[in-house]
């Protein structure tokens, strides 16, 4: 392994996700912000317990009553008046249900002079749930959704007709108070209606798009479930104010300065990486195939979210898949790509991501593995371990989406 890009890898892409962490967003969002009646504070989200913390050590005894609903392993401890709820992600759970009915409790009886600070983060759709059909057809629902490797506006959309509080629906239910919405962005392009399914954001999908997406799917759905997706969602809410404070676009951003500190020269792929996310690994591997060897230090980013299609029963995650996808392209050569979730995790792993360069396919080698092997069980996480690829942060506390950082250096 290549311990000098390794080191600068995971350099870069550290300082990124430090820069989209939501403390300071938070407060500069809360500044000016007039609350007239009682506040009501609702965080959903993998960076909820962090948005939720801030915005009491801005408010504090202006706040009325709190929930935030985040994922197993993001509550770093209690926060004043606010009840912590931890939940199931990607495919929600008992406690989804749970943390989402303490939220509807607390915005049951609101008047319209109240506020509801809403506080949304990447994986409020699993988090933020009260579903309109059995809660086990939504969970095997989601399930298929993910092994069909369908995007997030893809899922999303069926999502949002599947549950009560979806797709504008809180936001009608918090009526007549005021909903004040503070976002950190997982969705390319930053459309409000499909981060965490858009709960208190007007609808842009139709039933047709979701039909449509359920037959493209070949999804199992019981005569309920076709009928709440024909149901239309709300088009026009009048009492949301929402402002986002981060997304895909200030972590590579932010990525790209760091990359220029370390002395390369930089250049931005996309910030709307979508594809599948080994093939994503491989064709940022021919990038680095193409100028290895230039005589000069070059860094590629690219941000997004990749999607996986899973045809084997192994553990891992997309950003780990992408690095592995990139294995074989790195053979040999004085590069690296790494790939890592903002979030701190990646898929069902408790690592954020993962790592390659030019030593780790002959290092698989020598393990007995084959990256084409690997990834049709899609075990990424056990290959990458065996050969020190993956890369841990821990819950950061934020998530706007990946961000994959492919280095080429001299020599």
């Amino acid at each position: 392994m290549d311990q000098k890009l390794r080191t600068d890898a995971e350099r870069i892409v550290r300082h990124a996700i430090a820069s989209v962490l939501p403390d300071r967003a938070v407060e500069r969002a809360l500044e000016g912000m007039e609350f007239p009646g009682r506040v009501f504070v609702a965080a959903v989200g993998k960076a909820a317990w962090q948005m939720a913390r801030t915005a009491v050590d801005c408010l504090g005894p202006r706040i009325s009553g709190g929930v935030a609903v985040t994922k197993y392993g993001h509550v770093m401890g209690p926060i004043e008046g606010v009840e912590c709820i931890e939940a199931g992600h990607p495919v929600p759970d008992e406690n989804s249900f749970r943390g989402t009915e303490r939220i509807l409790q607390l915005t049951g009886d609101l008047r319209e002079t109240d506020t509801v600070l809403f506080l949304l983060s990447g994986g409020g759709s699993a988090l933020f749930e009260k579903p309109l059909i059995p809660a086990q057809e939504l969970q095997h629902i989601t399930n298929q959704l993910l092994a069909c490797g369908a995007d997030i506006v893809q899922i999303n959309t069926i999502r949002k007709r599947l549950s009560a509080v979806k797709g504008g629906r809180f936001a009608q239910w918090c009526f007549p108070a005021r909903i004040e919405t503070v976002v950190l962005s997982d969705v390319l392009g930053d459309r409000l209606d499909m981060i965490a399914s858009g709960p208190a954001a007007a609808d842009s999908s139709t039933c047709e798009q979701a039909v449509q997406i359920a037959r493209d799917c070949g999804l199992e759905l019981s005569a309920r479930a076709w009928e709440c997706l024909q149901t239309e969602t709300p088009k026009a809410l009048t009492n949301v104010h929402t402002r986002i404070i981060g997304s895909v676009r200030q972590l590579c951003a932010a990525a790209a300065e760091e990359c220029r500190r370390l002395g390369y020269e930089t250049v931005l792929l996309t910030d709307q990486l979508c594809c599948e996310a080994r093939e994503a690994g491989s064709f940022l591997s021919s990038v680095l195939r193409s100028h290895s060897g230039s005589g000069r230090r070059l860094a590629f980013l690219a941000g997004g979210e990749t999607v996986v299609h899973l045809t084997g029963r192994g553990k891992g995650g997309r950003n780990q898949e992408l690095a592995l996808g990139a294995a074989e392209g790195l053979s040999g050569l004085r590069c690296c790509v790494i790939s890592v979730g903002s979030d701190g995790t990646d898929g069902p792993t408790d690592a954020a991501g993962g790592y390659a360069d030019g030593d780790t396919l002959s290092e698989l080698a020598r393990k007995g593995l084959t990256p084409a092997a690997v990834l049709r069980e899609n075990d990424a996480y056990h290959a990458l371990r065996a050969v020190d690829g993956l890369i841990f942060t821990g819950p950061t506390g934020t998530n706007v989406n990946d961000v994959a950082v492919a280095l080429v250096d001299i020599g």
